[in-house]
Order: structure tokens, then sequence, then C-alpha cells
């Protein structure tokens, strides 16, 4: 049987740590893992036994135990066959492997790994109001209750917001499957029906609006019919909108041709070039004659031309000096998405693969990606997108706790589409008017929970987050 041993303090248990145990249990046969004992660890709140219980709970261990020695006592006296640590440690000096190479073991490095499914790894507590599933851990970890949740919601309507970004027009066109093509291996159907929806940094805006703030809306569109159909549903929510023309591109449009509840085909129609000197210099007056009247900013960039470095930057500016919090996503369909350049953030929210676009890393665990991301754009909180895996906050005031986790709360899936704009919205809002960061992600991950379940980019109410925490 070929034994491994990994050891480490394993504080909060997230989805690096599972990958890394995912790993260590493909390595071998049998898998070991040493958690800290209290005066080894460097964590500072979680005792060890509740550490302990996290990894015992995890469907990869075969067995664990309270480590009360360090690492390479453990190793020189039980000799398993592999060691196993994470991927950032590959070049640090690593005093166990002198005692591993002795004896004849292996000393192996987990690799960053995209497209991991949480699949019944966890047996967690969970109690489903209409869609979710609550993390009651989490909850008992960071000392709030679902009441303070709705306190905070509540003073969603003392807000003023601004969302700058991409516009986006959804299109769902629903098709019967008719078969096979008898000329060509061709799968033929017939549309029945369609359905728009608001996308893009418009629904973020909508999201703020019917969460209970004040809003205002700048964008960049063609001159079409998808801009005014933007154009009046904004109106009906009340928002207050300057949406630039420019002639050179058309409002973008995603369609997805859908058939049985599943897609069958995505169609783009776009142009990503940058924004002429003339719109952003326009855009720039405008946001300077209202930012005395703003608390919060939330920039939705999805690299279509409208957020340049030069409109970001002077943005920033104006916020920095006007004590306004910020917010951003940048999301990446490409390679051109870049969350690094939203420079100060009190926010941003990017999915794995963004940040890892963004640093150019494709190996680094998810806790060091962020701290590197933090490095690069001091980026106050990160939330990083998992799908299935939740999200991962990483806070970077260094006198708390630097990371969690929260699962997906959906009990139902679907449409992934809009979970990051939702998250994004109700995080930032939240943090805007007081709650922590660890309320802010709860609240952000109901609201994501809430727009998986149904198709298509609906605006989230306030309401519905309620009813939920009831």
């Amino acid at each position: 049987m070929r034994i491994v041993f990994v050891s480490g303090d394993f504080n909060i248990l997230h989805p690096g740590h599972l990958r890394l145990l995912k790993f260590a249990k493909e390595s071998g046969d049998y898998l070991i893992v040493g958690v800290n004992n209290d005066k080894l660890s460097n964590n500072k709140g979680m005792p060890q036994d509740i550490r302990l219980e996290s990894i015992k709970a995890t469907s990869y261990v075969d067995e664990s135990f309270i480590l009360n020695e360090s690492a390479v006592e453990y190793i020189k006296k039980n000799k398993p066959d592999v060691v196993v640590k994470g991927k950032e440690h590959e070049d640090e000096e690593n005093i166990e492997l002198a005692t591993i190479n002795k004896y004849g073991g292996k000393l192996l490095f987990s690799s960053g790994e995209i497209g991991f499914s949480s699949l019944d790894l966890l047996k967690e507590d969970s109690s489903s109001g209409l869609n979710l599933k609550h993390s009651i851990k989490y909850q008992n970890r960071h000392k709030f209750e679902l009441n303070r949740l709705k306190s905070i919601i509540e003073d969603f309507s003392k807000l003023k917001v601004l969302v700058i970004g991409d516009t986006i027009v959804d299109e769902y066109i629903t098709c019967e499957p008719l078969g096979m093509s008898q000329e060509d291996p061709t799968i033929v159907v017939s549309p029945l029906f369609n359905d728009r929806f608001i996308g893009g940094a418009a629904i973020v805006a909508s999201h703020a609006k019917t969460l209970g703030a004040t809003v205002e809306f700048i964008s960049v569109c063609g001159d079409d019919e998808s801009c005014q159909y933007v154009k009046n549903g904004l109106k009906k929510l009340k928002i207050k909108t300057s949406i630039f023309t420019d002639s050179s591109r058309p409002t973008t449009l995603k369609q997805r041709f859908r058939a049985n509840d599943k897609t069958m085909l995505r169609v783009n129609h776009l142009k990503q070039h940058a924004i002429s000197k003339t719109i952003q210099n326009q855009i720039l007056k405008k946001i300077e004659k209202r930012i005395g009247n703003l608390d919060l900013i939330i920039f939705s960039d999805f690299s279509y031309g409208l957020l340049t470095n030069h409109v970001i930057k002077e943005v920033s500016k104006l916020a920095s000096k006007n004590n306004i919090i910020m917010s951003a996503d940048s999301q990446s369909s490409s390679q051109v998405g870049d969350i690094s350049k939203f420079k100060d953030m009190t926010l941003v929210t990017p999915t794995e693969r963004e940040i890892r676009l963004a640093l150019s890393n494709f190996e680094s665990g998810l806790v060091v990606l962020s701290q590197k991301l933090n490095e690069s754009s001091n980026a106050k909180y990160i939330f990083t997108t998992l799908g299935a895996e939740g999200i991962m906050i990483y806070n970077s005031n260094k006198n708390e706790l630097l990371t969690d986790n929260i699962n997906a709360l959906a009990n139902i899936v679907k449409d992934v589409s809009g979970a990051g704009d939702s998250l994004l919205t109700a995080s930032s809002m939240a943090l805007c008017v007081g709650a922590n960061i660890w309320e802010s992600a709860y609240i952000g991950s109901i609201a994501s929970a809430i727009q998986v379940s149904r198709i298509g980019n609906i605006p989230i109410k306030k309401d519905e987050i309620l009813k939920e925490l009831n």
C-alpha cells in the first residue's frame, strides 16, 4: 500500500485545500493528514479540534490526527511513501526533503487545477430555504445571525450608486429539436420563441436599483434597436441613465440557442475596440459633475472597450479624492480581460480563470493567487468565484482571518450566467452600508444563488433576499 502524507494548519477548509487533498489522494492508496496542534499552528483563532473535524469530514482523507511534533519528525519516524505540499513551496527550501530522500520516498507538489468539482466532498450541515442551503457553520464561524443581514439589506435604500461598464443584451432562443440532418451530421432545430434580458453592466445597475439603491448608469451602445431596448428597460426601473452612442459598434448582443433546457449554441454580436477619446472625455465630465452625490462606484467590465485604462484611472482618482467606495469585476470570455488594472478597489470579484489570466499564473494555489493580486492591485477584499465550489474570500487585513470559503448556496441551478454580477452588486452594497467582509460575502452568495435558480438575467429584488433569510 502506497502511503501519502500531508500536514498543515488547515485553518478554514477552502477549495485550495480540497484540491491539494484530491491531488494527494490520487498520488497513492492511503492518505494520512496531520493537523498541526495549536502550538505549531500559525492560526490565531481556530482551535485544533475544529480544524481536525473539518479534515475528517473530507471524503479524500483516510486517516487524520493532531500533529504534536514537526512534520519532519513525523516523516522521519513513519517514512510515508509520498509527502505532498502545495505548489507555492516548490521554489522554497523544503527541510523534509533530505529525510525523504534518505529512505527513498518522494516529495510532490500539487499544482493549481481549474475545473474541479466539489460535489460530495464535505458532509456539511445545512438548512434549506426556498432556493438555498444556508451554511450554518459559516454563520457560526463569523458570529452573525440572519436578522443582522436583514438590517444590512434594509439599509441599501440609503445608497447612491453609480455603475459604469459595458452593456449587453442577452437573447434566449428556445428551439424544438427535430433530429439530425440527412445531408450532413448537423443537429436541426426549429425556433419556438425568444426572450431578451438586459445584461452586462446594465443588469448590475438593475440589481442595485431593485435592491433598494438610487442608481445612475453610464455606458456606451450602438445606434440600434438593442440600445433602445436597454434604455426602455432601465427607464421602467427609474434608473438615471447616460448611454453614449458609438456608431462604430453594435450594442453587444449575446444569443443562446436552447432546447430541452440545455444551451446548444452561443452566438455573440460585438466589437471590442476602445471607445474614442471624445466619448471618454464626455463620460469623465459627466462623472465629475455627479461625484459629490455618490456613495459607491461599481465598475462592470467585459473588455468591450468602454473601461479603458484612462477612464479607470481618472474615475478612480475622483472616487479616492471624494472617499467613495469602489468595486470591480472584469470578465474574460477570451484572453483580453485584466482584473489587475483596477487599483485600490474595496472589492473585486474575479473568477479563478480571470485571476490566473491577469497574473499569467496557472500553477499557484488559490490563496497565493489572491495574495499576488492584492500585491499588484491593492484590492482590499477579493472574492474568487469558483462555480460549484462557491467563492473563496481573501481579506488583506492582517489583523483578521485571512481566508474563508462559502460553498455554493443554490439548491436549484438553471442558468449560471449573471451569478457574478449579482454577487458583485449585493456584496458591494453591503460593504458600503457597513457590513463586514464575511457578512457581505454571504449576502452576495445569497443573491447569486437566487440568480442561478432561474433562466436569464432578472433583477434581484430586495424582498427575494429577505424571503430567503426568513
